[in-house]
């Protein structure tokens, strides 16, 4: 097949190739598109044969779905999609055209091939004038996965889609290089709180502005299992893969750029940030771009996976940009390539922080941002809770000091409760009890993480030191906040009057107890925004310096 090239930089004074790349697409061909984040390669999402046509260029897997690709009209929203939950519109009012794509349940006039069989679909509108052109033109939502044979790295330019499938497909249009340069952010907004699927050209950060808690999806930071179904593009088959196996260095860019000098030979390929481009001269090196200019990096990065094939490189071997804003997706896509294979590089053991505080003080979102960098969290609420359900032996104890409170392996919470609440002994017995099996399996979770290399661990317990848990840990973080603000939080999280929430704060420790216990604090009085920043620049020195 004769692939025709389409030069369009704008939509302007270029409406008569418009109109022949339309028509292709009217007529069930292939033609790859720009778009800001990669190219695609686009058919009629509406045509179950021409969408059969892209898995087959492109030597894709069946179940792995499409997004289709919609103009900036809301109209289009409604008309591909079903039950939609009003945070989908504020999402494309604030988002839309942008590297957003959002999975909500279909109508049935997409068809089966498009979503891989599921009854959703992810949508988005691309920020591309010239791609929005051509959709307006051929008045259809377009099927649009990245342009690059299936496990190859994307396509930012349109010589790349030559080169991955010319001669398979009817046109490519040319317009320009991509601006984002990795996939638009995947929001599956059928769950509650909505779930990131693939991070992407959106950073988390902005749509947590707007959404509040978003889910990480495990997917994101580990190879989907043979049986799993994935429930969007990008998340179970290795992807972006060069010829030569990649191995990707999580920690800060000194750490990781004299692991990789320490590793890396005359037959390794290198791919770093620009200051440290220096340090392997008898390797074949690709530039992600300057450390600090994560914009950049996620420009480069597939071409840098891509450069090497051009090389008799044995291996490759990467530097990771840390997980905020646009490094959460530029890291996800290199250990993609890597098939998740990643050194952690840091104080070479796994760092234990412990995490305590008040109710209300913003622990969940800290630990959020440890699980981000890597990090296990071991929540000692949970614990407790798989103990009694598993532990026999747990369960005979408590039997015999309080009587019987266990229905079978279920606890009457409500009958123990009002057996220790109101005395402080009994109280003490039931801590003296739990918290020694508690920190039991703490030690062996802290032994399994180090088994497998983790950088890190945080207990997320709000007795840490009244358990004595702060011997396990290598550092403790307090986290406290304004009372106000607590009150406020409390009362939202668990739908409680103020009173009621005035009566909690009241009933627990104060932040300088919690300050004056811990090495580090960390004190949640802004926005959540900044509150995150603070949580990562503390947990980054904690885990990697």
């Amino acid at each position: 097949m004769q692939t025709k090239l389409f030069s369009i930089p704008s939509p302007e004074g270029h409406e008569a190739e418009i109109a022949q790349a339309a028509r292709l697409l009217r007529e069930g061909q292939l033609v790859g598109l720009p778009t800001e984040t990669v190219y695609g390669l686009g058919a009629d999402a509406l045509n179950a044969t021409a969408v059969a046509a892209i898995y087959r260029a492109k030597g894709r897997p069946s179940d792995n779905p499409l997004i289709i690709h919609v103009v900036n009209d809301i109209a289009w929203l409604d008309r591909y999609c079903r039950d939609i939950p009003p945070l989908a519109y504020e999402l494309a009012e604030t988002f839309w055209p942008g590297p957003l794509t959002m999975i909500l349940k279909r109508n049935p006039i997409v068809p089966d091939r498009t979503t891989g069989g599921l009854d959703t679909v992810g949508i988005r509108c691309p920020d591309h004038p010239v791609t929005q052109a051509i959709i307006r033109a051929v008045d259809r939502p377009i099927a649009a996965p990245s342009a690059n044979t299936s496990g190859r790295p994307s396509c930012t330019t349109a010589a790349q889609v030559l080169e991955d499938v010319g001669g398979k497909i009817a046109g490519v249009v040319d317009g320009g290089p991509c601006q984002v340069g990795v996939e638009s952010t995947i929001l599956d907004l059928t769950v509650t709180p909505p779930r990131l699927l693939r991070p992407g050209g959106m950073p988390l950060e902005a749509l947590e502005e707007v959404c509040g808690e978003i889910q990480i999806d495990p997917a994101v930071q580990r190879q989907m299992g043979a049986t799993e179904r994935p429930r969007a593009p990008g998340m179970k088959y290795r992807h972006y893969a060069p010829k030569a196996p990649v191995t990707v260095y999580e920690g800060t860019p000194e750490a990781t750029a004299a692991a990789i000098a320490r590793a890396a030979g005359p037959g390794t390929g290198v791919i770093c940030f620009e200051e440290y481009r220096d340090r392997f001269p008898r390797s074949v090196t690709a530039s992600l771009g300057p450390v600090g200019d994560k914009r950049e990096q996620a420009r480069r990065v597939f071409s840098a996976l891509r450069s090497f094939d051009r090389t008799n490189v044995k291996e490759i071997l990467a530097q990771c940009p840390d997980r905020r804003g646009l490094g959460l997706a530029v890291g996800n896509r290199l250990k993609k390539a890597a098939g998740f294979h990643t050194v952690p590089v840091g104080s070479g053991q796994t760092r234990v922080i412990g995490i305590t505080g008040p109710t209300g003080a913003g622990k969940t979102t800290a630990l959020r941002e440890l699980e981000r960098m890597g990090a296990r969290v071991l929540n000692c609420d949970e614990i407790y809770h798989r103990l009694l359900a598993e532990n026999a032996t747990l369960r005979r104890e408590i039997t015999a000091r309080f009587g019987p409170v266990f229905d079978g392996e279920t606890l009457d919470r409500k009958k123990l409760g009002g057996m220790v609440w109101q005395d402080p002994k009994a109280l003490r017995d039931l801590n003296g009890i739990c918290h020694k099996y508690i920190l039991s399996r703490l030690g062996e979770e802290i032994a399994d993480a180090r088994d497998e290399g983790l950088v890190g661990v945080a207990i997320d317990a709000a007795a840490l030191f009244e358990s004595g848990g702060e011997l396990l840990c290598d550092t403790t973080v307090a986290i406290v906040a304004p009372e106000e603000e607590r009150v406020r939080r409390i009362m939202k999280r668990e739908g409680i009057t103020r009173e009621y929430a005035l009566a909690r704060v009241h009933a627990q420790r104060p932040d300088e107890w919690f300050s004056d216990h811990c090495a580090h604090t960390l004190v949640n009085d802004s926005t959540q925004e900044a509150f995150r920043t603070k949580a990562q620049e503390l947990f980054w020195e904690l885990l990697f310096e």
